[in-house]
């Protein structure tokens, strides 16, 4: 059920609060952020009985370009869960190899259409429809309950552990009491500055500027990446349109600005020559978004009371597109994990700890891959405008797979429990 807590509930504030609270709720699980990590996770639990109130910051899901792509790992979630057929009814496009394009040479990054998978192809479908979907599913449980609106503020902390949070919304202040409180809002996210979690950054810092033009009939299918002399371009086959990725050095975005839109147009123009008839469509800066890159995780997870999963608990580089899937695949381990004591109502430090003993080493792994690429493939090219030569391991056969599988699996597979 989605709710919109109104302002003159008729509870009792809690008196232990420095604000006026116009109502608490209880519930097993409170989990912060409406993502792909939030959403799954309050779905889990709902569907064993366990309440769960899912809180998002936004009054709607309609927020554009964020990460739209569904890998194979997840889309084997989904079919364990019953909702494959159903989520694929949606519109959307698929990926089956993704590819880098130089003035030389085109080589496959990835190709995943040998896979040992029954999706062999990355699902590019709108994020907001995704979430719509899930939290839907979600409604049909009495358990879950959905709050848009909800900025969450504060923790509620009592003996050392965290008890609950409080946000704003709705008319005042609400408070949410919880026997576990999971931090899944995000990149920026505001429970892991609330708890004061430590961060380590993972792969050296760059900036992409986000935008779209039209993509024609002839064009090739998929996704695919084009290196010129200082520049890089990722092309995201988003059915009428391209989603388009331009990537530039950390630092770089105002100097961009300055130079003016008609000079971003031409850059563009000289490593994609045929959008040289589309790029008029950009003709705004409005039209661009800046996504400021970094990848980073915290190192220790959770706290009594307390637990990060997703971009929250570690910060995803862009490269792979893998940060929905390695959320999502946390938000899995975490009900199987923690579904028994929530039921006992009783969670201890170490089942916190286990789900952060599963999910550490394949992010760990998958951070390196991203470092490894961002230094080996794009820091050349952004940093020395050099042209780019594409990698040996990408032409040898016993290594030209691995970033496939990497990138639509993940390190280990992850299941839902029965």
């Amino acid at each position: 059920m989605t709710t919109h807590i109104p302002a003159n509930s008729s509870q009792e504030p809690n008196v232990n609060s420095a604000h006026d609270i116009v109502d608490v709720q209880t519930t097993d699980c409170c989990i912060v952020g409406g993502g792909p990590a939030g959403a799954v996770l309050a779905l889990l639990l709902a569907r064993q009985g366990i309440s769960a109130i899912l809180l998002e910051t936004h009054k709607d899901f309609d927020r554009d370009f964020r990460g739209d792509t569904i890998h194979p790992s997840v889309m084997e979630i989904m079919e364990e869960l019953g909702l494959s057929t159903a989520l694929l009814e949606l519109p959307h496009t698929k990926i089956r190899r993704l590819s880098i394009q130089t003035p030389q040479d085109t080589v496959t990054l990835a190709d995943f259409s040998h896979l040992k998978t029954r999706y062999p192809y990355i699902t590019m479908l709108p994020q907001v429809k995704f979430l719509e979907f899930i939290t839907q599913e979600a409604e049909k449980y009495p358990s879950f309950h959905l709050v848009m609106g909800a900025n969450v503020q504060e923790l509620i902390t009592e003996n050392g552990v965290i008890q609950g949070v409080r946000y704003r919304g709705g008319g005042g202040w609400h408070e949410v009491r919880a026997i576990l409180t999971v931090g899944a809002d995000g990149r920026h996210s505001r429970l892991r500055h609330l708890g004061e979690f430590e961060s380590i950054e993972t792969s050296p810092p760059m900036d992409i500027l986000w935008f779209r033009l039209p993509r024609q009939p002839e064009d090739p299918e998929g996704g695919m990446g084009r290196f010129g002399q200082g520049h890089i371009i990722a092309m995201l086959d988003r059915g009428d349109e391209w989603q388009v990725a331009y990537v530039i050095p950390k630092g770089g975005y105002q100097q961009l600005r300055a130079g003016g839109l008609e000079e971003l147009k031409k850059s563009i123009v000289e490593v994609v020559p045929e959008f040289q008839q589309r790029i008029p469509n950009l003709h705004d800066w409005s039209q661009v978004a800046f996504l400021s890159v970094e990848s980073s995780r915290v190192k220790r997870w959770y706290r009594q009371g307390l637990l990060l999963i997703g971009d929250a608990a570690h910060v995803m580089s862009p490269v792979g597109g893998v940060g929905i899937n390695y959320a999502i695949q946390d938000a899995v381990v975490a009900a199987n994990v923690l579904s028994k004591p929530l039921k006992n109502r009783q969670v201890q430090l170490s089942d916190l700890a286990k789900v952060q003993r599963q999910r550490e080493l394949p992010t760990r792994i998958i951070q390196a891959f991203q470092t490894f690429i961002q230094k080996r493939v794009f820091a050349p090219v952004l940093t020395s405008n050099r042209t780019f030569v594409p990698p040996g391991f990408l032409r040898l056969p016993i290594l030209r797979d691995l970033p496939g599988r990497l990138i639509a699996l993940g390190v280990f597979p992850v299941h839902v429990k029965p």
